[in-house]
């Protein structure tokens, strides 16, 4: 590494972009969450204007998504898996269920906006996730056939991939069955390619990184998951992130968590010393520990440094 996060920060992003791409396919899951807070504290004059501020949620909600998926593409990520709806909403007040389920995910697949996006940006988009199997029956059957449509409509697009979680908690059943159709098929059990190519349509690289919002845990990508995928989560709702934060990210994912493994026997005694430091200051102290205010979630800021006064 020959820069630092500063010099990185202050690059063109033609130029940061080849860098990330330089060190192969870059795969981030990015779920965007806490957008109705974010929506009600940057946007309510916005809600209170419309006759109907779920629409008004809406149309907001998706040019920032639009976005945030531009970001992300502009800095060499070449596929972003983005899970936008999952059984937990389920439990979500009726109306919110109905309008999110129905007209919320069918923009993803028949909005303007969003098909100039994926036609500008030469976008693959695919829907991954059980929602096949809970949608048959239902109302939202329908939303099936506008994900398959857009699948075909941009199926030639190489620029970037955009792959859309519907209820994608869980592979297991779906991995099952594929793999017992293989077989029957083929005589012979599926690679773990193959059973990737079953579940997502088409062949997808190992996570890179996960970016996440409130609550530390990563979810809903399943197959994807390595052991070696860089986790980062925001302390402001997704659609907050701003270029500079996802540079750091990127910064910190290319070559802070690369460093090779120090050799201890040469570390000298003022490293021993920062590191004992370190670790006698924050010894009781955990990443992910949080507090309740209000009924939300907030995470608390354990980690003091020697010579700095803690958080």
């Amino acid at each position: 590494m020959s820069f630092t996060l500063e010099q990185f920060l202050e690059m063109p992003v033609e130029q940061a972009a080849a860098l990330v791409r330089a060190g192969g396919p870059k795969v981030a899951v990015f779920p965007i969450n806490g957008t109705r807070r974010w929506f009600a504290l940057e946007h309510a004059a916005a809600a209170q204007a419309s006759s109907d501020p779920m629409a008004a949620y809406m149309d907001i909600a998706q040019r920032r998504h639009i976005e945030l998926y531009r970001l992300f593409f502009d800095h060499g990520v070449d596929t972003l898996l983005t899970p936008v709806y999952g059984a937990e909403l389920l439990s979500r007040g009726d109306e919110y269920v109905h309008r999110v389920q129905r007209e919320g995910l069918a923009r993803l697949a028949d909005h303007a906006e969003f098909l100039e996006f994926y036609d500008g940006y030469q976008v693959r988009v695919r829907f991954y996730g059980d929602y096949r199997k809970r949608f048959y029956g239902t109302p939202y059957e329908p939303l099936t056939d506008l994900f398959d449509e857009v699948t075909r409509r941009t199926r030639t697009y190489e620029r970037a991939r955009l792959f859309f979680g519907v209820f994608a908690s869980d592979a297991t059943e779906a991995v099952a069955e594929a793999s017992a159709a293989f077989y029957r098929e083929q005589a012979r059990v599926p690679t773990r390619r193959e059973l990737i190519e079953s579940y997502y349509g088409e062949y997808v690289e190992p996570v890179s990184f996960f970016l996440g919002f409130d609550k530390l845990s990563a979810f809903d990508y399943p197959l994807l998951a390595t052991g070696e995928e860089d986790l980062y989560f925001t302390v402001a709702p997704s659609p907050y992130l701003t270029e500079r934060q996802l540079r750091e990210i990127l910064y910190d994912h290319l070559y802070t968590r690369r460093a090779p493994e120090p050799d201890y026997a040469e570390l000298g005694r003022e490293a021993w010393g920062w590191m004992k430091s370190f670790y006698g200051a924050n010894s009781e102290r955990t990443l992910g520990v949080g507090t309740l205010k209000d009924g939300i979630w907030y995470p608390l800021f354990p980690v003091e440094r020697p010579g700095e006064r803690g958080q």
